[in-house]
């Protein structure tokens, strides 16, 4: 793989306009995601230093002598995995405000940082942040994406592609990890994520929380792996330990910090009253998800349920890293009504303007596909501008005014 270029990054222009016009910028996402990688490619060129705080001399020099640590930095300097010193913020926010110039302190977090008191204190108003993901298709393909933007737009035209069949299921159980990827068969990759979650447990929750049974948060991943796309239930997942509600409901935000997790909010509207309002759960990666499962590829094809909850999870990660191209916010949420019709994903853009994406592991689509679409078109009136339902098909087509049936494959052409 080192005799390949990089793969380029969607998120690397918004990572160099940042730095053109902000005092310290952090790029933040999971372990192994590409931070460091990306911080690098960017830095280099413009001339940034390196320093990495997973090294045991260099966080002790931070964390004993924050003020002098920060004193003897470059001039413009990358700060790896910041969350392991968050003493030097404040300094950081004094060196600002004493030479506020743009680009001068990259920084890179395997935690969310946003949510440390120590930094939503310091370097409020100086700091900008760039949310990094696992490899999109995209990236992989080394393609331009498109749906994203024509989802936005709503100008969805006939056309053909392709139906992916036992090759979708191996994209799914991929995931999006480097390093992952980089492991050629799927027993070598579960090896690799098994080795990812205990590194997570022993350094990043082990740092964030004093949690009395470590050996808890794998079991529980695992259970919440086998929720993913579903209505978050903590009675649920409370149920196979001696730990309370309340406890595991802590211990699904501390996942989420390191982002592992995240809870899709629902979506509301005053326009309708009847809506649900129970966020649902999914695992940031399926590549992971699968892992935690125990689930090939070749298991996936053959657990159809599975493949559906799991190509979810898989959409909803896509269309996050591609929206890592836009400068201007998509809110993502889910729909469901009282009825139980339902949309797997809506996002909004610019809060003024609702798309909708159903997701089908299957080759067909019926009209009764687009029974919760419709829904969400009742329910937001002028702002909706269409809705697809993704299937494992071949053509691109209109099933009525602003509702088509588009291939899975498009989402990385």
């Amino acid at each position: 793989m080192s005799n390949h270029p990089p793969l380029p990054r969607l998120a690397e222009s918004a990572l160099t306009e940042a730095l053109s016009d902000t005092p310290v910028v952090l790029v933040h996402g999971p372990r192994q995601c590409g931070k460091t990688t990306l911080a690098k490619q960017v830095g280099e060129r413009l001339g940034f230093a390196y320093l990495n705080l997973d090294d045991d001399a260099a966080r002790r020099a931070a964390q004993d002598d924050p003020a002098g640590f920060v004193a003897r930095l470059p001039e413009r300097v990358i700060i790896d995995e910041v969350q392991r010193a968050p003493e030097i913020f404040l300094p950081l926010k004094m060196e600002v405000d004493h030479r506020r110039k743009p680009g001068r302190f990259l920084l890179t977090g395997s935690t969310n940082v946003l949510l440390l008191p120590k930094m939503a204190d310091s370097l409020a108003g100086r700091m900008g942040s760039i949310r990094l993901h696992p490899l999109a298709q995209c990236e992989l393909e080394r393609r331009e994406p498109t749906l994203l933007r024509t989802l936005l737009r709503g100008d969805f035209k006939m056309r053909t592609s392709r139906r992916l069949g036992e090759e979708l299921a191996s994209r799914v159980a991929g995931g999006g990890f480097p390093a992952a990827l980089a492991r050629k068969s799927p027993a070598r990759r579960k090896q690799w994520y098994a080795d990812y979650v205990d590194s997570l447990v022993q350094r990043d929750v082990r740092d964030l929380a004093r949690i009395g049974s470590l050996n808890s948060i794998p079991k529980l991943l695992k259970l919440a792996a086998s929720q993913t796309a579903r209505l978050i239930n903590v009675s649920e997942l409370a149920a196979p330990f001696q730990i309370t509600r309340p406890t595991i409901r802590d211990y699904i935000t501390l996942l989420e910090r390191i982002f592992i997790l995240e809870e899709l909010p629902p979506w509301h509207s005053n326009r309708l009253k009847r809506l649900v309002k129970t966020p649902k759960l999914h695992v940031t990666d399926s590549g992971l998800a699968c892992a935690l499962l125990g689930l090939s590829p070749a298991a996936l094809w053959e657990d159809r349920e599975a493949l559906g909850q799991l190509l979810e999870t898989f959409v909803l990660g896509e269309l996050r890293r591609q929206s890592s191209a836009f400068d201007d916010g998509i809110e993502f949420s889910h729909f469901r009504d009282k009825d139980l019709a339902e949309v797997d994903i809506v996002l909004e853009h610019s809060g003024s303007r609702v798309s909708g994406v159903e997701v089908k592991a299957s080759s067909t689509v019926h009209p009764t596909d687009f029974r919760g679409m419709h829904r969400l078109r009742e329910a937001s009136g002028k702002r909706f501008v269409c809705g697809i339902v993704l299937y494992d098909g071949e053509i691109t087509v209109g099933f009525g005014e602003g509702m088509f049936a588009v291939p899975i494959a498009e989402l990385w052409r």
